[in-house]
């Protein structure tokens, strides 16, 4: 009889209310919705059906002759001595790029970390503003300024043009500075007075402090500063993301691989060539998780911290 009578009981009682917390993980679930529908939709699908399109010879203007050829395509690659070529281009435009990158925003947020600074805040809009304009629109700026430049300047005085697309690079560098410069401004930011001001009692002059003091603080910022940059310079083309009207990208690997699909209509040796660009860039990325132990400072761990 107790057991019926207990199986009775949990008959009767009635499922628990939801919490608060609960009810709260669920609205932001909800509001997380389309970005995640939109992820698997538009994100990972196509990168699943690029990684089944490089093991098969498929030609957008032959698809019924599609056929399964495995690992051919990757193959096929180390047999390809311009892709070959692209990409080392592409770790060249990396190496070039992200150090000018770093420098100037590292430089820009030590000047507005000044208190003698006046209007930080329309400075730092202006700067950033640069960043979310369209590509197109920068690039054509880029190419009117230069013109004006040649009949202001050049002509007048007899001297040869500038040649435009060798300046495009530094350019294009300079100015999609703005999240880069934000991010380590705000580290800067928050580094304590109190350390900077023990150090100017032991005698650190300001070059001391900024090498001693600043750098090492920020550096979680720099780390991730750099992986972002890393993730631009394999993928970071001009036009191809806002609107594609040129045939070119300043990273070169990207360009060969927009070249192979769009002109050699080969989308089957495409998708491989952009699956081995992500693993370059992965590995690159884990060698700056391994580094990182070495010069990034995490103080909420220990020093055997490892990421």
């Amino acid at each position: 009889m107790d057991a019926v009578n207990e199986s009775r009981l949990l008959i009767k009682t009635k499922p628990a209310k939801p919490t608060r917390l609960q009810r709260e993980a669920w609205v932001g679930l909800l509001f997380l919705s389309p970005w995640l529908i939109g992820f698997l939709l538009l994100k990972a699908l196509p990168i699943l059906a690029a990684l089944v399109l490089s093991l098969t010879n498929f030609h957008m203007l032959t698809p019924e002759a599609t056929k399964f050829i495995g690992v051919e395509n990757y193959l096929h690659f180390f047999r390809d001595a311009e892709a070959g070529a692209n990409l080392l281009g592409s770790l060249t435009y990396f190496l070039l790029t992200v150090p000018l990158e770093m420098i100037v925003a590292l430089i820009l947020a030590a000047i507005f970390t000044s208190e003698r600074l006046k209007n930080k805040r329309l400075s730092q809009t202006l700067i950033f503003m640069t960043s979310i304009i369209p590509a197109t629109s920068i690039f054509f700026i880029f190419l009117g300024s230069l013109q004006y430049a040649d009949q202001l300047i050049f002509e007048p005085l007899n001297l040869s043009p500038i040649q435009g697309f060798g300046l495009l690079l530094p350019f294009m560098t300079l100015w999609s500075i703005g999240p880069g410069f934000l991010i380590i401004y705000s580290a800067m930011e928050s580094v304590s007075p109190e350390i900077y001001e023990a150090a100017r009692v032991d005698g650190a002059g300001p070059f001391a402090r900024f090498i001693f003091i600043t750098l090492p603080m920020i550096s979680p910022a720099i780390f991730f500063t750099l992986v972002i940059n890393l993730t631009g310079a394999f993928g970071g083309a001009v036009l191809l993301d806002r609107g594609y009207i040129l045939n070119f990208s300043l990273s070169p690997m990207e360009s060969y691989i927009n070249n192979v699909m769009f002109q050699q209509t080969d989308l089957g040796y495409a998708s491989a060539l952009a699956w081995i660009t992500f693993a370059v860039m992965i590995s690159l990325t884990i060698f700056l998780f391994w580094s990182a132990k070495r010069w990034v400072y995490f103080p909420e761990g220990d020093e055997t911290h490892e990421i």
